[in-house]
């Protein structure tokens, strides 16, 4: 018998591009922990601690096997906020226009026995360079607000995308190769 697969995260990006492939978690459990960026922590560090805090936080209270992920979009050694507000959507397309960037994942997943398994995907992309009325349009759009790096690839911004190297669905928020390799380790898939 299968162990119950605990998602711990509040995206529904997560939960739809699992039930793509096929796996419904037998719940989700987002954990509440405090996301910020440390001084001078770079972005694949930083995306491994965040992944394994949310892992071992739900697994605190949650039997079964725990998949947790945490994407962020850098640039070069800088982070990306997710973005809240028009203004921060703004300053991470201007920032992203003309220019390559890595999108990271990182998985963490608790199986059982609390043996933890962790994984970082990385996906270059290349955006054209944007113009400002563009921009504009985007934003009023609203779908890049609460996103990393403030786009969302399988939006309106797929447009932005001049090239793509890696994971596709790593940039939508999971990647599902890896992912599932690491599930079907821990014996949940």
């Amino acid at each position: 018998m299968k162990p119950e697969l605990v998602l711990a995260s509040a995206s529904p990006r997560r939960l739809a591009l699992l039930e793509q492939i096929g796996i419904t978690p037998a719940r989700v459990a987002p954990a509440d922990i405090d996301e910020s960026v440390r001084s001078k922590e770079l972005p694949r560090p930083h995306a491994l601690r965040i992944a394994t805090e949310k892992a071992r936080v739900v697994a605190a209270t949650t039997k079964g096997v725990i998949l947790a992920a945490d994407t962020v979009v850098a640039c070069g050694r800088r982070i990306l906020p997710k973005a809240e507000d028009d203004a921060t959507v703004t300053n991470c397309l201007k920032l992203l226009s003309g220019r390559r960037h890595t999108v990271m994942t990182a998985i963490a997943i608790l199986d059982g026995s609390r043996k933890l398994r962790t994984r970082i995907v990385e996906t270059k992309v290349v955006f054209r360079r944007l113009d400002a009325q563009e921009i504009v349009d985007y934003v009023r759009s609203a779908e890049g607000l609460g996103k990393a790096g403030g786009y969302a690839i399988q939006g309106r911004a797929a447009v932005f995308v001049r090239a793509i190297s890696g994971s596709y669905s790593n940039v939508v928020g999971l990647p599902l190769a890896e992912t599932f390799q690491l599930l079907k380790a821990c014996g949940a898939v």
